[in-house]
């Protein structure tokens, strides 16, 4: 992602028109008196053009390194980093202190070096204000820049979020409407009804469950495992009833994680990306291990390639990779090992009551 290079470079942008602005203002008495040939041999005795310049350069630039240091130290630059009160309150005193020794190195420089300077004494005593008010400055500039950047990266995400949003949702409308499913799980219900009745009805009952999950008009980006867990059931027996006893399923899930979130379908998806790519026959029946592991869902199943796998979009794993991280900044891990394919969701801890599914 660029998006942090962009917040750096506004902040840099940011930290040189305040600092330039701040050095004006802040020896503005200084270049009004400039003017004023009274006010200029009453308050600032022998004060030169050059000697305001100087004032100003240096004030410019300790400005800047001072807005350097904020940011080596506090991070104000990045917008994932906390700031909290007490940070604030160190910032304002390191910069305090920061601002009065660089004052007092420039007076040790003009001494030594003959550097160019306000030898008044309006303008010592005018030292400490000024330290004071450029540390407030300096540390409220960084928080309020923080805030913005903060705001502007939380709707940067919130639009590539519901980007990917609509795009699963274009996606799953896509497969749940897919023909070629719907005549697979028209074919089987025909079957059922001639030779069990009521296994059609069961069956028919599974399938309106399936249908109204994917096609419900829901906003939310994230379910509890036990309502994902509800839906997968369903279509897993819609799975077992096509493919019977050369379909397995082993199924462990922790009731402790049922509370716990993780974008819808996610399951779903997992499944019907294990049976889309593997051969499912007497000879080489599957079976499919959901367990968790920790605040981990994992789902596995032995690798045995159809011989003719059909082509696809190769964007479902992709696309539930990016909600993950767009939704919780977390990673799914993926594994082929042993001839083993298997694939972990983290499942993320919600942070307020969540509102359930109806089926």
């Amino acid at each position: 992602m660029k998006a942090p290079w962009k917040f750096k470079d506004r902040y840099l942008l940011s930290t040189l028109v305040v600092s330039a602005a701040v050095a004006v203002l802040i020896h503005f008495p200084e270049v009004l008196s400039l003017s004023d040939s009274f006010e200029r041999q009453e308050l600032f005795t022998g004060m030169e053009p050059r000697d305001v310049f100087n004032e100003i350069l240096f004030t410019f630039i300790s400005l800047l390194l001072l807005f350097w240091l904020n940011t080596r130290i506090f991070r104000f630059n990045t917008p994932l980093v906390r700031v909290t009160k007490g940070k604030m309150v160190v910032s304002f005193f390191l910069t305090w202190a920061a601002s009065s020794l660089f004052g007092q190195l420039f007076v040790w420089l003009h001494h030594q070096f003959d550097i160019p300077a306000i030898d008044a004494m309006v303008h010592h005593y005018l030292h400490p204000l000024r330290d004071l008010i450029i540390a407030g400055i300096v540390t409220g500039s960084n928080y309020i820049f923080h805030l913005i950047v903060k705001q502007q990266r939380m709707a940067l995400e919130n639009a590539s979020l519901r980007t990917e949003s609509l795009r699963h949702q274009y996606e799953s409308l896509k497969n749940q409407l897919n023909p070629h499913m719907l005549f697979n799980s028209l074919n089987t219900l025909q079957s059922l009804i001639r030779e069990s009745p009521d296994k059609a009805l069961d069956y028919t009952q599974e399938l309106s469950r399936v249908l109204r999950y994917t096609l419900q008009d829901d906003d939310r980006r994230s379910v509890t495992l036990a309502e994902e867990m509800q839906f997968a059931e369903a279509y897993i027996y819609l799975m077992k009833m096509r493919y019977e006893e050369n379909l397995l399923f082993r199924i462990e899930i922790d009731e402790r994680m049922n509370h716990m979130l993780l974008p819808p379908m996610s399951l779903q998806l997992l499944i019907e990306n294990a049976i889309k790519h593997n051969e499912i026959s007497n000879r080489h029946p599957l079976t499919i291990s959901i367990r968790t592991e920790g605040p981990m869902l994992l789902v596995c199943n032995r690798i045995q390639p159809k011989r003719l796998t059909p082509a696809g979009p190769g964007i479902g794993l992709d696309n539930l990779a990016k909600r993950y991280f767009l939704l919780w900044q977390k990673e799914i891990q993926i594994s082929a090992e042993d001839g083993l394919f298997c694939v972990r969701l983290p499942l993320h801890q919600p942070e307020h009551n969540h509102e359930s599914i109806d089926y």
